[in-house]
């Protein structure tokens, strides 16, 4: 009988570690999805003339996103970019990418990518502090 509720709980022990570690993950690529397109007027690195660069980001679980030729205007997809990070299993590969043409160049000239990237680890361990705070 002894050995069934230690099973129990180690179960629910190991089942309450993946839905935190997932909340975590989920939780630090929403914040790279936010930090890397946020505009230098408002603390980020991004530079923003229309705003277009900053709606261009897509996510996906399945590839990167290829940058389109040409001048296209971009619309909001906010919700896209949350949907597919609510959606994403850890353990999988998440892509996050640029699809204005001209986001390489803006990436060469001011960093706004890499110094996101760069935060990985710091940005892993706020998320990890802001999530057990809010799980007991």
């Amino acid at each position: 009988m002894a050995r069934a509720g230690f099973s129990a709980t180690v179960n629910r022990w190991g089942a309450k570690s993946e839905e935190r570690m997932l909340a975590v993950g989920r939780h630090a690529a929403q914040t790279v999805a936010n930090e890397v397109r946020r505009p230098r007027g408002a603390g980020g690195h991004m530079p923003v003339v229309t705003g277009n660069l900053r709606r261009s980001l897509m996510a996906s679980t399945s590839f990167m996103p290829r940058m389109v030729s040409g001048t296209r205007e971009f619309g909001d997809n906010d919700a896209q970019i949350e949907l597919t990070i609510a959606g994403w299993k850890v353990t999988g590969t998440l892509y996050l990418g640029f699809q204005a043409a001209y986001a390489r160049v803006r990436e060469y000239d001011n960093g706004f990518v890499r110094l996101t990237a760069q935060r990985w680890q710091s940005i892993v361990e706020e998320s990890a502090r802001i999530i057990k705070s809010r799980i007991r």
